[in-house]
């Protein structure tokens, strides 16, 4: 493994200091579960590593403020997971979130660096779309809000400039008509990426989205405003039917975990099975 400078400042304006003058080749050391295993592989050779585990403003934890829930971006996912407030108000990131990785990880894997990293396989990103996240980025500049949908650029990229940083994520509180359920495919849980993962929401005014994973360069959202899959008259069939036409927009890829056919056809199954749990909760929610 290559050397590299490794610095822990305990400020925002220490860290924009510390962008400036090592200037490329930063990396941002907050969890580290992925970015440790890709410095020992050699997949990347950082020049400088910041541990940003220090600076006050991005461990703001998970706050309420008004119609909003702020997550600070150092706030791991068994934080997430465990917060009641993520449990009352967003079931389907708390669905998710418990996925990823083993409890050792997720005691130390952050929201920011799950999003960040910028990986399509991301298991907290489907929910975190359906549920109209945004996230706070910061730098010597300033402050500035971006929908999380435009965030996400490709495999690897985000919006974040040279000196910027994630600092919060913002979830609006969504409104009672509303109800979601996050489903995810595997190898083997605990050690795997997703096969494919997506997140579907239904809502009383007969509207489903699902924002899927796994099954092209970024997360995207599709939706049907029909009133096909919220009808529990029409059948089985219909609505798979229907969900297998809103998952064409879906380009998935072969690799080592599984065959693009496979993925395209598994979409439609955890589909149907997110969108049943997702219409039982929202009877239950009446």
């Amino acid at each position: 493994m290559n050397s590299f400078a490794y610095y822990s400042p305990r400020s925002l304006r220490q860290t924009f200091s510390l962008f400036e003058e090592i200037g490329s080749g930063v990396y941002l050391l907050a969890g580290g579960t992925d970015l440790l295993v890709r410095i020992k592989a050699g997949r990347i050779r950082p020049k400088a590593v910041i541990d940003v585990k220090g600076i006050p403003e991005l461990n703001s934890g998970i706050v309420k403020s008004g119609q909003e829930i702020h997550v600070g971006a150092l706030t791991t996912m068994a934080a997430i997971h465990d917060d009641a407030l993520i449990g009352k108000y967003f079931p389907a990131l708390s669905e998710a979130v418990v996925n990823i990785g083993s409890v050792q990880i997720r005691n130390r894997a952050s929201i920011a660096g799950n999003i960040c990293n910028a990986s399509p396989a991301a298991d907290s990103v489907p929910s975190l779309l359906i549920y109209g996240a945004r996230v706070s980025c910061v730098s010597p500049r300033g402050e500035r809000i971006l929908a999380l949908h435009d965030f996400l650029l490709g495999p690897g990229k985000t919006a974040l400039a040279r000196d910027e940083l994630l600092k919060e994520v913002i979830l609006p509180i969504p409104q009672n008509d509303q109800a979601a359920a996050f489903m995810r495919l595997g190898r083997r849980r605990g050690v795997d990426l997703a096969t494919v993962n997506l997140c579907c929401q239904v809502t009383k005014s007969n509207i489903a989205r699902f924002a899927v994973g796994a099954a092209g360069p970024v997360a995207f959202i599709v939706e049907d405003s029909s009133g096909v899959l919220t009808d529990r008259e029409v059948s089985a069939d219909q609505k798979k039917a229907t969900i297998v036409h809103l998952m064409e927009k879906a380009a998935p890829i072969s690799d080592l975990r599984s065959g693009k056919e496979y993925r395209q056809a598994m979409l439609a199954v955890l589909g149907q099975r997110a969108l049943t749990i997702a219409l039982d909760r929202l009877q239950g929610a009446q």
